[in-house]
């Protein structure tokens, strides 16, 4: 695809990439095969393609419409395409570097930035967050049914192990993860045990900048992946192994820490390093001797949900599925497991009707096979299934938990 860079994005720290995946595009449409919304929507505009062709057209010719800036926030970022993509087009990175422009050029409608803002203020703080969800469970009985649906119910959580272990490696506590399903992380804490690791957590990390990334409010979540690289930092000059991160979300953020952070000398090394040490949860139990858990067998089938930010941002697909059947776990079947269940971090508070559609779609593929439980690998994910799923939906570590 031969591109023509309008003279007035030719500053653009960023336009020479954009340029260049560009270029990479053949415009051949087999993205469009595996893009939820261009499924769900049926509009060329509304699949990998046609964003692709909104977007270079803005970069020729320097106008932004709110009818591009719809098409373009009606995107998942699931990068579904860039799995299907035999061009190896970059289209995950092409989004990002447009809609930073579109929200530059083209200011939203009051109540679109109110929500973002909000958003912004309350998702990345734990403390802020925690507070809010504090609330809605203890009036959790009293709100109407789709809000309430909204609501996760309290998890009853049990101690992480004390013992330390020579191995040792950082965890990501993340922003909501600690308020609405801590048990994810203490039961990955209780399995590592098991098989000789300690998770230490550094206490000034937080949101791992996604959300304000995502929004697009890009200086705001480079400030927290400064922020946790800085708390980071000490731990991993004392030897610490990894960074592990049980949610595929952030975990596909902080391998992109080095990407983002390139232009910034006083940190492009460090992040570089940070990116490389990180790993999802499945990228260490896979390698581990499972032998040494004791897996409480059951009669019980399991539908796996995979995050799209693992299988096609991390290209982990499979892994979660090979754990569990090495653990004696049975895994009941599904379809369609490359679309995405419409989370996409704050996708289902920004587009909910057409996030609620991909909702319904993905339960039926998830629940063809009746499964007694749905596990899957990121928050949102969770979340998001468990306001409408008839079954438990819980994070897959949870089954390797010692009992």
């Amino acid at each position: 695809m031969r591109t023509q860079i309008n003279i007035k994005y030719l500053d653009h720290p960023d336009i020479q990439e954009a340029d260049d995946i560009l270029r990479t595009c053949v415009h051949c449409g087999f993205c469009n095969a595996t893009c939820p919304t261009y499924q769900e929507l049926g509009d060329e505009r509304d699949g990998p393609r046609g964003r692709i062709y909104l977007l270079k057209q803005m970069l020729e010719t320097g106008d932004v419409s709110e009818k591009s800036q719809l098409h373009l926030d009606r995107c998942l970022t699931c990068r579904s395409c860039e799995t299907t993509c035999p061009s190896g087009v970059k289209y995950g990175r092409l989004a990002e570097i447009g809609r930073d422009i579109m929200e530059e050029q083209l200011s939203r409608p009051a109540d679109q930035r109110l929500k973002r803002w909000l958003i912004r203020k309350v998702l990345p703080y734990p403390h802020r967050f925690g507070f809010l969800l504090k609330l809605g469970q203890l009036f959790r009985s009293f709100l109407p049914r789709d809000l309430k649906a909204q609501v996760p119910v309290k998890q009853i959580t049990r101690p992480r192990p004390s013992q330390q272990h020579s191995r040792q490696m950082l965890v990501l506590e993340g922003c909501a993860q600690p308020s609405a399903t801590p048990n994810t992380n203490n039961a990955a804490a209780r399995v590592l045990d098991r098989l000789g690791i300690s998770l230490i957590a550094a206490p000034e990390a937080g949101c791992c900048g996604a959300v304000s990334y995502h929004i697009p409010a890009h200086e705001e979540g480079l400030e927290f992946m400064r922020r946790n690289i800085d708390a980071w930092w000490p731990y991993i000059e004392a030897g610490a192994e990894a960074i592990v991160i049980s949610a595929s979300g952030c975990g596909s953020m902080v391998k992109e820490y080095g990407e983002k952070l390139k232009h910034d000398d006083a940190y492009a090394a460090k992040a570089k390093r940070i990116s490389a040490m990180t790993r999802d949860l499945s990228e260490i139990l896979i390698k581990e001797d499972l032998k040494k858990l004791v897996v409480k067998q059951t009669n019980r089938k399991t539908a796996v949900h995979c995050p799209c930010s693992l299988q096609h941002a991390q290209q982990l697909g499979g892994h979660v599925e090979q754990i569990l059947q090495r653990a004696g776990i049975e895994l009941s079947k599904t379809q369609n497991g490359h679309l995405c269940c419409g989370s996409a971090g704050t996708y289902s508070l920004l587009q909910p009707t057409l996030s609620q559609q991909l909702l319904t779609n993905k339960i039926n593929d998830l629940t063809i096979d009746n499964p007694d439980q749905i596990v899957t690998a990121n928050i949102g994910c969770q979340l998001h299934l468990g306001s409408h799923a008839s079954v438990p939906v819980k994070h897959w570590i949870e089954l390797l938990d010692p009992q």
